[in-house]
């Protein structure tokens, strides 16, 4: 397996710049990142430092999210977000330059929280064409635009493997666009009680990249009670080849150590 180093939640007592090293380091050829500024257009310099941190390190971009607004505040994307709308597509082509750079093909659109005095389906309708949007601005690099379930946002709407399919149909058969899949993030459908097992007994194949963390507690394999082992298992047997994320938090000295017995 290929794990990925999400470089947002791991590493975090280092500078940003500096975690893409640190992964390398750590015995990792590939990392991950939400979006990595505070800006959704950062300045050419900022992109820049961001990619020859990168390159410097000899590590390969796997992921990277588009620009999702305040996360810390409890921000959950753009996608569907009216006032921000503009943002979000303003953000699309510096996204798909990076990608672009760094060979990255995976995208992911956190959809956005339900927001107060808009329509649930005016914000839906905004996030399909949204979406579509984001698809084809990642085409021409060979992208895929990604799509996932959250917990712990109690006003983002998409908490079950289903809902994300939902979407994902939705923009197919509005736009055509078929380079949108759902990213399997383990630990955010096991405590929205999705029965994960029957997701990848159904869905494997719709799957354009998994994350991992356990639960309770969202921290590394074996600090919880998830079969998360098995799981992967079952999704590579069901024909899924892409890296595994490692979103997890961690108190431990070395936030690896768990990989030596697995």
């Amino acid at each position: 397996m290929l794990y990925t180093v999400n470089c947002s939640i791991l590493l975090t007592e280092l500078p940003l710049l500096q975690r893409p090293a640190a992964a390398k380091a750590a015995g990792f050829d590939a990392v991950e990142f939400w979006w990595p500024f505070a800006a959704a257009v950062p300045t050419e310099t900022q992109i820049a430092d961001f990619e020859n941190a990168i390159t410097d390190a000899d590590v390969r971009l796997t992921g990277l999210n588009f620009a999702a607004g305040d996360m810390p505040a409890g921000d959950r994307g753009l996608v569907s977000w009216p006032a921000r709308s503009d943002e979000f597509r303003d953000n699309l082509a510096v996204a798909a330059g990076i990608g672009g750079h760094l060979g990255c093909t995976s995208f992911n659109a956190l959809y956005g929280n339900r927001i107060d005095g808009v329509a649930p389906e005016e914000q839906d309708e905004l996030a399909i064409e949204n979406l579509s949007l984001a698809a084809r601005f990642v085409a021409p690099i060979g992208g895929t635009v990604l799509l996932e379930p959250v917990s712990g946002a109690p006003k983002y709407p998409l908490r079950t493997a289903a809902d994300v399919l939902a979407v994902i149909e939705r923009v197919s058969i509005q736009s055509g666009d078929t380079n949108i899949k759902l990213l399997a993030d383990f630990y955010h459908l096991a405590v929205n009680g999705d029965d994960v097992e029957a997701v990848i007994s159904e869905h494997a194949h719709r799957f354009g990249h998994i994350q991992i963390a356990d639960a309770p507690g969202r921290g590394e394999p074996g600090t919880g009670t998830l079969p998360i082992h098995e799981w992967l298992a079952h999704s590579h047997g069901l024909g899924y080849d892409g890296p595994i994320g490692l979103e997890y938090k961690t108190v431990a000295t070395n936030p690896f150590a768990w990989l030596e017995t697995a």
